[in-house]
């Protein structure tokens, strides 16, 4: 195949594939700290295993009971669906290893006298967006992770009895002139009772292949490239299968491997972490480059130094590789953004608890809500990228 036409793939995994059940937990811990004080600093990260979870990491905020934060990771648990002999919100042993921020960190990042707020650490932080789908992500990742919200949908509302937490999915597809125009094949991983075999597991699942993914880019689909359960069993699952941890799926969460990752995962993190808010800063100037119009892909890098309010670099790339339209834009985000942590902060009103739902199912290529979720995904700044 010619670099214009050729197959891409990406997976997305489950809320209740143990890493996912880790990132959860951390975002509960963020979120719980935050609800009592915006401004508490967070860097959580969960370890789950059979029948056990423990956090560990550094926290600056208010005091927590001990009982009251176990109670919200059982909570945790529950919801997503566990209480299994191996891992159940009733049974499951709770550590919690967090303490103090280290005042190291504190000095470089708090605002004194004359000195902004600066960056939590250093690094690296990728946005993007491409007009492939309607909320503008690239399609293999999104599809791979409706697949997986739709099938969690009804199994939480008793609508796909015997189908367990833990489930993974990939979709490939075919790019001819560098744009989507068909799945060649779908493998769905899924976890299940005991009394449903291979046959019953597949006529439950192959369905929600066509509830997610638009007709015209399926109808030609093999059915021999359907792979379910493809080890033919799926019975141990969770985190009594595999063991957990916090910020093990970050192409997962971000672009399926459409784009570049800086290497830093978002959960467990408060926002003036720039791992986190600096990459939703980003994906939030892509999407409204890609939404006016101006090109069909952009990828944005911003890149810091702990300490330091001031990004260090700002790279934009669009898919025409227009120098005078990237030089126009580069112009407009100087004028219109401030992409200081405090800043992006306030821009995109993340001091909120807002973080749990962004767990499972990517942080990207979401509707934002009315209780301030996903604000990085609103397209209200479009207008100003019009060339």
């Amino acid at each position: 195949m010619t670099t214009n036409n050729y197959l891409f793939t990406s997976e997305s995994v489950s809320e209740g594939h143990p890493d996912k059940v880790s990132d959860r937990i951390s975002d509960m811990v963020v979120d719980t700290y935050l609800a009592m004080d915006p401004v508490s600093r967070v860097a959580c990260e969960t370890l789950t295993t059979t029948n056990r979870v423990v956090l560990a990491g550094e926290i600056r905020g208010p005091k927590i009971n001990n009982e009251e934060l176990s109670t919200k990771v059982r909570d945790c648990i529950k919801d997503i669906g566990y209480d299994q002999e191996g891992f159940s919100w009733k049974n499951v042993k709770i550590e919690n290893h967090l303490h103090g921020q280290s005042s190291d960190i504190a000095m470089g990042v708090d605002s004194k006298g004359n000195k902004d707020e600066g960056a939590g650490d250093q690094g690296l932080m990728f946005g993007y967006a491409c007009n492939e789908t309607e909320e503008l992500m690239p399609a293999p990742i999104y599809y791979s992770h409706k697949i997986l919200r739709l099938m969690a949908e009804d199994r939480k509302n008793g609508n796909l009895k015997g189908i367990e937490p833990d489930n993974k999915s990939q979709v490939t597809m075919l790019y001819e002139n560098n744009k989507p125009v068909k799945v060649t094949s779908v493998v769905i991983s899924t976890q299940h009772s005991k009394d449903l075999n291979q046959e019953k597991v597949k006529d439950l699942v192959i369905p929600y292949i066509k509830k997610s993914i638009p007709s015209n880019f399926v109808n030609s689909l093999d059915p021999k490239e359907i792979y379910i359960n493809p080890t033919g069993q799926f019975i141990i699952g969770g985190p009594d299968g595999d063991t957990g941890l916090t910020g093990r799926k970050i192409i997962v969460d971000t672009y399926g491997g459409s784009a570049p990752h800086g290497g830093g995962a978002f959960s467990g993190k408060d926002p003036t972490k720039v791992d986190r808010s600096a990459a939703y800063a980003a994906r939030y100037l892509a999407k409204n480059i890609v939404s006016s119009g101006v090109s069909e892909k952009c990828l944005i890098q911003i890149a810091y130094a702990i300490g330091v309010s001031k990004p260090l670099s700002i790279f934009v790339k669009l898919a025409d590789k227009d120098e005078v339209k990237v030089k126009k834009i580069m112009e407009i985000i100087d004028k219109n953004f401030d992409l200081s942590p405090r800043g992006i902060r306030e821009m995109l009103k993340l001091n909120n608890p807002i973080y749990q739902i962004t767990s499972a199912y990517g942080h990207f290529g979401r509707k934002p809500t009315n209780k301030g979720e996903f604000t990085w995904e609103k397209t209200d700044k479009a207008d100003l990228f019009k060339l």
